[in-house]
């Protein structure tokens, strides 16, 4: 099976950046979300983005609202909706009932496992998750089958990975946050508690990383990064399935930020203030 159309659900900033990604490499890229103006965000970006590089990836990209026409000659499709695995099967059950039957589902989930929604999805030999991490900064992507997809998808979807530019890290089982993220996600959970429990400050905890490690971010730094919205629903998602006491204890942490608009650098406002967070001054560390 050869990939030449990407259908791209969930028109927001990694919805984007994987289209970028397959458009820059000749795909036919779909982009459906149900909120039109999701869409027209999406559409003004990649226009600016290809502005600046001097390239026409518009003309590989079709923007739509319609289930049934973003589904026509798709041969893969890339899921980036909200961490929920109830949505995620709703979702993809519905295009499974507008999309060929060779289409191969794949979900850019960054937290869940893809056997939590692959029966519910229509089609579990043909569903893997597919997760890409920050595109600017990283070509690493995790390939990650459940039990019930087939040898064949998981080759298919790592060449397509290949033929993108991109560093497939295949997984033989599923595991919660891959690999990268999930030693992530402990070495956050440690720092959240630290501050939680009131040890010591956010920028000492920053501080102390940043010092020993010799690196130019912390975990709060990266955590306003990733999005406070999108730790706080790991946190409190896996927190509440494994009744974990601590992890509620930092969910409810991160959702006090919330509550106060902070969500991270997209909103100028997380742990620190942006464009300008104290950690990139030269004096932080002194």
């Amino acid at each position: 099976m050869e990939i030449r159309t990407v259908l791209i659900l969930g028109a927001g900033t990694m919805g984007q950046m994987i289209s970028l990604l397959c458009a820059e490499q000749g795909y036919k890229v779909h982009i459906y979300d149900i909120i039109e103006k999701s869409l027209k965000n999406a559409q003004e970006r990649i226009s600016r983005i290809a502005k600046k590089k001097a390239v026409d990836l518009l003309s590989h990209v079709t923007f739509y609202s319609n289930p049934k026409k973003a589904a026509e000659g798709v041969d893969l499709i890339s899921e980036s909706v909200p961490e929920d695995p109830e949505l995620k099967g709703k979702v993809f059950q519905e295009f499974h009932t507008v999309c060929s039957s060779d289409t191969i589902f794949t979900s850019n989930t960054s937290s869940l496992l893809p056997s939590q929604f692959a029966e519910a999805s229509g089609r579990s030999e043909r569903l893997c998750a597919l997760h890409f991490h920050d595109i600017r900064v990283t070509k690493i992507v995790d390939v990650m089958p459940h039990e019930g997809t087939t040898s064949e998808v998981i080759q298919i979807v790592t060449d397509f990975v290949r033929s993108i530019g991109q560093i497939p890290i295949v997984l033989k089982r599923e595991n919660n946050g891959y690999v990268f993220n999930n030693m992530l996600m402990s070495f956050l959970a440690s720092a959240l508690t630290l501050a939680q429990k009131g040890v010591t400050s956010i920028e000492e905890i920053d501080k102390s990383w940043m010092g020993v490690m010799h690196t130019t971010v912390g975990p709060f730094a990266i955590m306003d990064s990733i999005g406070l919205e999108t730790v706080w629903k790991i946190t409190d998602y896996w927190a509440e399935k494994k009744d974990d006491r601590q992890a509620k204890a930092n969910a409810a942490f991160l959702k006090s930020y919330i509550d106060q608009g902070k969500i991270g650098q997209k909103s100028g406002k997380g742990f620190y203030q942006y464009p300008n967070p104290t950690f990139k001054k030269p004096d932080f560390l002194s």
